[in-house]
C-alpha cells in the first residue's frame, strides 16, 4: 500500500512518523512546511490543502490516505474555512479522481462537544459542535459519507479525543488516546475489508469513557491503554486547574465554554 499522511508536522503527525514505517513501508508525508526533523530518506511533498493542484500532487498515485492535515484548534472563521472546509473538500474531491481506494478522516470530539458528560453517546448521535473547529469536523463526516455513499470509497472517519502518552486532567480520563490504539484505529480504516463508511470514537480503554465504541470494537478494535492507570496523577493535576462550570458539565470542556452566553440560556 502507497499511503500519503497529511498533517505531518502536527503533534499526531510528528509521533506517527516515528511509529507507521514499522508498519507500511511505502509513505508520503505532507503539510504545509517541511519537518525539521524528517527522517532521512523520507518523502515529503509539500501542500497547501486550500489550493486543489497542490492536493492533487500529494494524492497522486496513493492507494490510502490518513488526513490529518488542517487548523487543529479553535480559530477565526476565514482560518478554520481555508485549512479545514475547502481544504477537506480538496482531499476528497482530489483522492476520488486520483482513484484512492481508503481515506481516513482525523475528526474529532468536538464534533459532539456540546453533549453533556453524564451521557455517554454513540457514533448515530446528531453532532453537536462546541466550535468553529467542531463545525469543521462535522462538515469533514458529511464530506466522507458522501463520497463514501455516492462513489464507493472507503471511509473512516476517527473521534480524536485527547492524543497522548498519560491523561493530565480528570476530562482526559474520559477522552484519553494512547498513541498506539490510534495506529490500531488506523490500521482497521486502512486495512479491514468490510470497511464501507465507519465513524469510531479515537479513545483508549477508559473507564470514565462518556463514548460507546462498540462500532470500532465490531471491528476489531482491542486498546491496549486504560486512563485508570493515571488517574490519581490526573486528578491531582485538576485540582490546580481555575473552575470551569460550563466546560466542566459539557464533554467539550474549554471549547464548550469559551464565547457560551450563558445569560441568554
Amino acid at each position: 500500500m502507497k499511503l500519503l499522511v497529511t498533517g505531518a508536522a502536527g503533534g499526531i503527525g510528528t509521533r506517527l512518523r516515528q511509529m507507521l514505517p514499522a508498519i507500511y513501508d511505502d509513505i508520503r508525508w505532507s503539510d504545509i512546511t517541511k519537518p525539521a526533523d524528517l527522517a532521512p530518506g523520507a518523502e515529503f511533498v509539500a501542500a497547501d490543502l486550500a489550493k486543489m493542484n497542490e492536493v492533487e500532487k500529494i494524492v497522486a498515485g496513493v492507494d490510502g490516505i490518513v488526513h490529518l492535515g488542517g487548523f487543529s484548534v479553535e480559530g477565526p472563521w476565514e482560518t478554520i474555512l481555508q485549512a479545514n472546509i475547502i481544504g477537506c473538500y480538496n482531499l476528497f474531491e482530489a483522492a476520488y479522481r486520483a482513484n484512492v481506494k481508503r481515506v481516513i478522516f482525523a475528526t474529532s470530539n468536538h464534533a459532539v462537544g456540546m453533549y453533556p458528560r453524564d451521557q455517554k453517546i454513540g457514533v448515530n448521535v446528531t453532532v453537536r459542535p462546541d466550535s468553529r473547529y467542531g463545525i469543521s469536523k462535522c462538515f469533514g463526516e458529511s464530506v466522507g459519507a458522501f463520497y463514501a455513499d455516492k462513489h464507493g470509497m472507503r471511509v473512516t472517519c476517527i473521534r480524536i479525543g485527547n492524543f497522548a502518552d498519560t491523561p493530565i486532567d480528570k476530562r482526559r480520563l474520559s477522552i484519553y488516546l494512547h498513541p498506539e490504539d490510534l495506529v490500531q484505529l488506523l490500521r482497521i480504516g486502512l486495512e479491514h475489508p468490510e470497511i464501507k463508511y465507519e465513524i469510531f470514537y479515537g479513545a483508549s480503554d477508559n473507564a470514565a469513557a462518556w463514548w460507546d465504541n462498540s462500532n470500532a470494537h465490531k471491528f476489531g478494535y482491542r486498546p491496549k491503554h486504560k486512563s485508570e492507570d493515571f488517574r490519581a496523577e490526573a486528578l491531582a493535576a485538576q485540582e490546580k486547574l481555575p473552575a470551569d462550570p460550563i466546560g466542566d458539565y459539557f464533554q467539550g470542556g474549554s471549547f464548550s465554554s469559551a464565547e457560551y452566553d450563558a445569560d441568554k440560556r
